[in-house]
């Protein structure tokens, strides 16, 4: 009948729109893996700020290169150190939940950092600053590895973000400490850090994001005991070695523009971090091509030759200035930036999928955590010797540390495995 077909109709129009609810709730793994994305640019780019406002505050509050810079020890220890216990809880507890305290957490100590008044206040705003940012690496990279299909490629962009955020970081110090004080360089990022993670704490609230189960995932056949020993021992001490590299490098890198670009900068922050930011902006796409190579080649492999790579161009920069030193600075950052997709991709490899989280708080404790000793090294040498070139002595000697590393590391080619796979006793 008419009125039987007109309540079909009805109750048609009713499924649609009940499946089109269900459909708009439902996760959206582009949604996460933005909010990856930006939280990389954030976490990079917040932790950027101090080293290049210290040029700000060296006049402003009277105090030395070296007493200032001490005032962020603590808040890199803490950075790597709470980096393990944050990556457990989002193993635990939730991936999207720790993201979320990441965010609103990281952005509220930022701002709060902008409104201290002393030695005191500086260190304690950059230690809890570097308390929650400490969450991003453990929980938003076993995040993106869990859900990913070609774990190069997605952690070679997510990188490439993160180098943004590095970039980005000096060039909002400098300008905005330019344009209206150190003050407001800590509280309009801080703003933004918190609006988005309120945004993400509503989407996750709508069901628009949502945790990924941690599965492990192997090529062919589970890595063998042995090979999980020997990669994890190895790795501990190469992901130490390129960590204090990276810190090194990026907290000195705002000094030494300065001081070997005078005519360029007037030893001042704005022009120092401009160079910081072209520096990084360059090494952006890196990673992108780290991950391509290491989806094609074996991850040890690409690991090796980038130090190989690195190793020179460290000794080359100890003697440069001006444009020179501009150059070779953004070779070694792209070297150095590129490396890590097929660190992280070795990382992944090595470790069951449910610990993930867990396994890269670890890497982060010792590639971040044992970095923060370098920086009193930064200032002592910088005051002993008026420079920086025996800090490009030691970063290539660790440089060679990880070549020796890498070209021990069990042998993860296509090759390798499938054959390892066929040779295997049937479980």
């Amino acid at each position: 009948s008419l009125r039987e077909e007109g309540m079909d109709a009805i109750a048609a129009r009713r499924w649609d729109r009940q499946t089109a609810r269900r459909m708009r709730a439902s996760p959206s793994p582009r949604l996460a893996q933005a909010f990856t994305n930006v939280g990389h640019v954030l976490n990079h780019a917040l932790m950027m700020l101090y080293p290049t406002l210290v040029l700000v505050l060296e006049p402003e509050w009277g105090m030395s290169f070296s007493d200032l810079i001490a005032l962020m020890i603590l808040g890199q220890v803490l950075y790597g150190a709470a980096a393990l216990p944050a990556g457990w809880l989002g193993d635990r507890w939730s991936t999207v939940g720790m993201m979320v305290v990441y965010f609103v957490g990281t952005g509220l100590a930022t701002m709060a950092t902008g409104l201290v008044d002393s030695t005191a206040g500086m260190m304690a705003g950059l230690a809890a600053i570097g308390v929650f940012a400490s969450i991003y690496h453990p929980v938003g990279i076993a995040w993106l590895v869990r859900s990913a299909q070609n774990r190069g490629k997605a952690l070679g962009w997510n990188g490439m973000f993160g180098a943004l955020g590095v970039a980005l970081g000096p060039f909002l110090a400098g300008g905005l400490g330019w344009l209206a004080g150190w003050r407001m360089a800590f509280l309009v990022p801080g703003a933004i850090c918190t609006g988005v993670g309120v945004a993400l704490f509503a989407l996750w609230r709508l069901g628009r994001v949502a945790d990924v189960a941690g599965a492990p995932r192997a090529a062919s056949r589970p890595p063998s005991r042995g090979d999980l020993v020997r990669a994890f021992v190895i790795l501990s001490i190469t992901m130490t070695c390129v960590g204090l590299i990276g810190q090194i490098f990026q907290v000195m890198l705002p000094k030494l523009f300065a001081d070997r670009f005078p005519g360029l900068t007037g030893g001042g922050a704005l022009g120092a971090g401009l160079l910081v930011t072209v520096v990084y902006l360059f090494s952006a796409f890196a990673q992108p091509v780290g991950g391509w190579l290491a989806d094609r080649y074996p991850m040890r492999r690409v690991y090796l030759w980038a130090f190989l790579i690195q190793a020179p161009v460290l000794a080359l920069a100890a003697t440069l200035e001006s444009w020179p030193l501009l150059a070779v600075s953004i070779v070694m950052v792209f070297v150095n930036i590129g490396a890590l997709p097929a660190e992280n991709g070795l990382l992944a490899h090595y470790t069951p999928g449910a610990w993930q989280g867990t396994a890269y708080g670890a890497k982060f404790v010792l590639a971040i955590g044992a970095a923060a000793a370098a920086i009193p090294a930064i200032g002592w040498v910088y005051d002993a010797t008026g420079g920086f070139a025996w800090l490009f002595v030691v970063m290539g000697a660790l440089s060679a540390v990880v070549c020796l590393g890498a070209a021990l590391l069990p042998d993860d080619s296509r090759e390798t495995l499938a054959a390892r796979a066929e040779a295997a006793p049937a479980e």
